[in-house]
């Protein structure tokens, strides 16, 4: 047996995941006992579960974007505009349309969100925040004319909304995940955004389309986008517009859980460390629901320390993900 198997280093990580994993037991019997034995229970765990898929879609979105060193905020606006599109495709036409509709959107808007960061040339986090009032600015109008001819905001029928349901929550998830796993390690497409990111000079010198590169990246995060779009439609059944950049709060939580999953990417590939990331982040959420802590005060603040506190750890040692 070599000696490596037995390095202090080797050692150490191993006392390190017994420590974890006896750890997140303890942590789990006690929420239990906090919330009077409503934590452990096959609903609360479904209930914790499909609360974390759509952070997950929209993180591994972002994890794209992010490795290509654009920063760009818009996914909550970009989201609202799958999600409308999405009930309204469904309604009339099916879920064929409505899946390939609500992608498809998230794919035009994040191509068209990379196209203005690469002509106007300005600040990626500028430009998205321009396009998030855009896009906001639509959507309200959409829905103030909706209203104005006597009818509802978009809501998605009950016969069109299995896929905010298990098991077919779950299986877009698994599905979503073998594509961005693949992509993301495997592929020309992840390798590039990656190397583009790190540094944009040395991929030009080893043979790289740096623009290319981010068009193909910001493809992947629109169909993740879109994805999310069409299962946040169907998980709630209906869309409420946002103005005045209010769509950002609605990607705090995929955000804390990518920077999380920056943080854990030394340990776990990162494809899989986004959804353990935003599972982890639901878990906290649905204990502090539990407790009757109300959202909007407390929660809110939490998510915003959250974020802080994983972005400081997600850049410790590691350099161009987090701008």
């Amino acid at each position: 047996m070599s000696q490596t198997a037995h390095s202090p280093r080797n050692k150490g990580r191993t006392i390190a995941a017994v420590i974890a994993v006896v750890a997140v037991i303890l942590l789990v019997v006690l929420f239990n006992q906090i919330v009077g034995g409503k934590f452990l229970s096959l609903q609360n765990f479904n209930n914790i579960l499909t609360a974390s898929v759509v952070p997950a879609l929209v993180g591994w979105g972002l994890i794209f974007l992010f490795n290509s060193g654009i920063t760009d905020l818009s996914a909550g606006a970009v989201i609202i505009i799958c999600s409308t599109v999405t009930g309204i495709l469904g309604n009339s036409l099916g879920y064929v349309p409505m899946i390939i509709g609500g992608i498809l959107t998230g794919v035009v808007c994040v191509l068209l969100n990379m196209f203005i960061f690469q002509v106007s040339r300005i600040p990626s986090w500028i430009a998205g925040l321009g396009m998030t009032m855009l896009y906001e600015a639509v959507m309200a109008w959409y829905a103030q004319m909706r209203v104005a001819q006597g009818l509802k905001v978009v809501t998605l029928e009950s016969h069109v909304r299995a896929l905010g349901k298990a098991p077919w929550i779950y299986v877009t998830a698994l599905v979503c995940f073998a594509i961005v796993y693949i992509v993301f390690n495997n592929t020309s497409i992840g390798l590039n955004t990656r190397a583009v990111g790190s540094n944009s000079e040395v991929a030009r010198m080893l043979g790289i389309d740096a623009k290319k590169a981010l068009l193909k990246g910001a493809l992947m995060s629109g169909f993740f986008f879109g994805a999310a779009g069409v299962v946040k439609e169907s998980y709630s059944g209906l869309v409420i517009a946002a103005t005045g950049l209010s769509s950002i709060s609605t990607i705090f939580q995929p955000l804390a859980a990518v920077l999380l999953a920056q943080a854990l990417s030394k340990y776990i590939n990162m494809c899989v460390a986004v959804p353990i990331s935003a599972i982890i982040i639901a878990l906290v959420f649905n204990v502090l629901t539990l407790l009757g802590v109300p959202s909007g005060t407390f929660q809110e603040f939490l998510l915003g320390v959250v974020v802080v506190v994983f972005g400081i750890l997600a850049q410790r040692g590691i350099k161009g993900v987090v701008k």
